[in-house]
């Protein structure tokens, strides 16, 4: 069959179970599961026979869909919390990745602007991060501790305070996704140059692996959380400017809804930041270096495999076993 005749054939039926899935417009799960079903074999059909059509991208994102649902509607609902961080939001991070893949881009590019305009501008540095914390980290540099920052106030105080910003930056990242991500962008930019600024004022003061060792022990899950927050800013922009065959308001509260859904599942790592930071960073210049690159790797391949990895798994496992899935 033509790949023409085969969309023509099956587009009323996809748009029809894509608008039910929607408006959970399905009397039982059996039902759901059936079309779901239904839809794999068309796929499976389309991965088969035309390889490189859009259809399949269309196909996979309902079925991603679909799958959702399915958990959803299951009786058994006592692993409702595992599910979502096991199962649904590695399928949103799958389907939206388009998303995460742009936030990383942007946030490079900006940390890289940040970078460059410290090294071009004596008095940069000064300009976004203030004379008063330029001067301390100089005093610490000078006492060699550079990162003496991290170990003034209390354990408990430290971790409290860094992990209530981080979460209302994440937030607020998201939030402003409402002006069609202009304003995620915006938070964005003013992290990225102030981190790009801040790493190079290090590499000047010949401090850079000093700063790296220590400051990257909470850093990697910190920054890489605030990335993925942004992307969750950027989807919700998206729906708004990008209905698609939805009415602006019905893509909003899709966009906001799985936005509000990503986000969450960044709070465990800022909390572990948090933790970290609080906790651990402070005895950075005192733990041999294997020890902290040990924890700055695990940390990062922990976060990287979660948004990154672990979502091309799930969504390999429920396209390529779909009888799974039934209640």
């Amino acid at each position: 069959m033509r790949e023409v005749a085969f969309i023509k054939q099956n587009k009323e039926k996809w748009l029809n179970f894509e608008t039910a899935i929607l408006n959970n417009d399905f009397k039982d799960a059996d039902a759901l599961a059936s079309h779901y079903i239904n839809l794999i074999n068309d796929l499976a059909y389309a991965q088969t026979y035309y390889p490189k059509s859009k259809v399949i991208l269309y196909l996979n994102q309902l079925a991603a869909k679909a799958y959702q649902k399915i958990y959803k509607s299951k009786r058994q609902d006592t692993h409702r919390i595992i599910s979502f961080w096991k199962t649904e939001v590695p399928l949103l991070c799958y389907q939206y990745r388009k998303f995460i893949y742009i936030s990383f881009v942007i946030f490079s590019i900006f940390t890289f602007v940040g970078s460059i305009s410290a090294a071009n501008d004596g008095e940069f540095v000064r300009s976004i991060l203030g004379d008063r914390y330029v001067d301390m980290t100089l005093e610490n540099i000078a006492a060699g501790d550079p990162v003496a920052v991290y170990k003034s106030g209390s354990n408990w105080g430290s971790f409290i305070g860094i992990t209530i910003n981080n979460l209302k930056v994440g937030l607020i990242a998201f939030i402003l996704g409402v002006f069609l991500g202009i304003g995620t962008l915006y938070i964005m930019f003013k992290n990225c140059i102030m981190l790009g600024s801040f790493q190079y004022f290090f590499y000047e003061n010949n401090v850079f692996w000093e700063s790296v060792r220590g400051i990257w022990i909470h850093g990697a899950m910190e920054i890489f959380a605030i990335v993925i927050e942004c992307a969750a800013g950027l989807i919700l922009g998206a729906s708004i400017l990008f209905p698609q065959t939805h009415s602006r308001y019905t893509s909003f509260k899709q966009g906001a809804k799985t936005g509000v859904k990503i986000l969450v599942s960044t709070f465990p790592f800022t909390f572990s930041a948090g933790f970290l930071e609080g906790f651990i960073t402070r005895y950075s210049n005192s733990m041999p270096n294997w020890l902290s690159v040990s924890i700055i790797l695990s940390t990062l391949f922990l976060i990287s495999y979660y948004y990154l990895i672990w979502p091309y798994k799930v969504h390999q496992q429920i396209t390529q076993t779909p009888s799974f899935v039934t209640t």
